[in-house]
């Protein structure tokens, strides 16, 4: 897209201010999405988490202090807002108390502000055992010619992939308002720990058995702790929009993680591009009228799978130890590399991306000269700008690069985009040229003040 018009749509965007906001990732996650859900809930009503577990991490920082949450929305520090959990995030209750709790003991307000979706499925004890007992299965797996070969994803071991699969299996699920039957609940619990019990015993679990028991006594008093916050959400979005009220659909992971559009099998198990809005939440997606999508300004990836732009390198390092790259909820190191556009573009495609918000631009500072992926080559020797979701097929393609120069100035005092060096607007603008869609937003450092607000 030519630059003339670039500035149309971005015209055309600031006139026709969006009510209802999708903010997603476009990468494989850790872009920064948090500090932009918490830079837009002063203008929306209404902040909704359609996705993902507490396998998810966002940040915020206000001044001095640093938040971070992983199944609450990033909204929840403006007390005037609700904050709601939908349908399709999976729920570790216990982790959920205790989020609620630190953030209380920071005096940040937690009470009708927060809603949980009753249909929202539960993660369990066994589900954690589970995701661990696979994975360690997985990745001494042996193949037919017997040798041992690495079939592990990577998780973050916090039974996000077992809670989906039962959801999907539908009869062993467990969802938010069961916890307050505390009956059905037991009744239902001795069947599935039975099941459960065999499950991780074939996978070599060697521990207590299952309690269903205790497990039904322990999640039904979880249950009566949150029963003031679950409730149908689904009715409850309806009514915002009856009202008028403004919503914002906050993603978790990112796109390149979707479960069906990313880089298969190395995904979450959840649809994290806007197309698990409405699923996730029961709105349809003809209410989202702005889709701001959320790139860092060089590429990360946390655990297994293919990443076209790695640099296990000096370069590699440099941008980990400078952009603090180590993750919010497992503190693994991220794999680190040179910006992939044919990604991003990819991503906003799928995402319906009508913006980009390119963080962590300061990161790069100091560099003398920068890559951007904007092709790949093919095994055979052909070259494509077109994306892979394939795992194996994307692990074969050599990026193509074009170099840009970078700039040696500190960026992070910067008030507006004019006032960047030349070469980092030069930069920007060949995102926007290969992408096709504006860069509203640019994020200089962490703090919510150190942004760049394109007007």
């Amino acid at each position: 897209m030519r630059r003339a018009q670039i500035k149309n749509r971005r015209a055309t965007n600031n006139r026709d201010e969006a009510l209802h906001t999708a903010v997603v990732g476009l990468q494989w996650g850790d872009e920064g999405k948090g500090k932009i859900v918490d830079l837009l809930t002063a203008d929306h009503d209404v902040i909704v988490r359609y996705n993902g577990g507490a396998n998810a991490g966002h940040t915020m920082v206000v001044g001095d202090q640093r938040y971070a949450v992983h199944l609450i929305p990033a909204g929840i520090l403006y007390p005037d807002k609700v904050c709601v959990i939908g349908n399709g995030v999976v729920v570790d209750p216990q982790k959920l108390i205790e989020e609620i709790e630190a953030l209380r003991g920071r005096g940040v307000e937690v009470g009708d502000n927060l809603r949980v979706s009753d249909r929202a499925h539960v993660v369990m004890p066994y589900h954690k055992e589970h995701d661990a007992a696979l994975e360690n299965v997985l990745s001494k797996a042996v193949s037919g010619s017997e040798k041992s070969v690495d079939l592990s994803i990577g998780t973050t071991r916090r039974g996000i992939g077992p809670a989906y699969a039962d959801k999907v299996q539908r009869s062993t699920a467990i969802r938010m308002g069961e916890l307050l039957d505390g009956e059905r609940l037991r009744a239902k619990l001795r069947v599935i720990c039975a099941i459960r019990q065999r499950e991780l015993e074939a996978l070599g679990v060697q521990a207590a058995p299952l309690n269903a028991d205790a497990l039904a006594s322990q999640h039904a008093a979880i249950g009566r702790r949150l029963a003031g916050h679950i409730t149908d959400t689904v009715y409850l979005l309806h009514d915002y929009l009856e009202q008028d009220r403004r919503i914002l659909f906050e993603g978790a992971n990112a796109c390149l993680l979707d479960i069906d559009h990313g880089t298969y099998p190395y995904v979450t198990s959840s649809n994290c591009s806007t197309l698990g809005i409405p699923a996730g939440t029961g709105v349809p997606g003809t209410h989202i009228h702005r889709v701001l999508g959320i790139m860092k300004a060089y590429s990360t990836r946390v655990g297994a799978g293919p990443f076209p732009t790695e640099q296990v390198n000096a370069i590699g390092d440099r941008i980990r130890e400078r952009g603090h790259e180590y993750g919010t909820t497992t503190g693994r190191p991220r794999r680190c590399g040179w910006l992939d556009l044919v990604a991003v573009r990819y991503s906003a495609m799928v995402c319906g991306a009508t913006g980009l918000a390119c963080m962590l631009l300061d990161v790069l500072s100091g560099i003398d000269e920068l890559k951007i992926c904007t092709q790949y080559r093919l095994p055979d020797g052909s070259v494509t700008d077109r994306f892979i979701p394939d795992a194996v097929r994307l692990g074969e393609v050599q990026p193509i690069y074009t170099t840009l120069p970078g700039w040696s100035e500190e960026i992070d005092e910067a008030t507006d985009r004019t006032a960047l060096p030349a070469n980092a607007r030069r930069y920007l603008e060949r995102i926007e040229q290969i992408v096709g869609i504006p860069v509203e937003i640019v994020s200089v450092g962490p703090e919510r003040t150190q942004t760049l607000l394109e007007v």
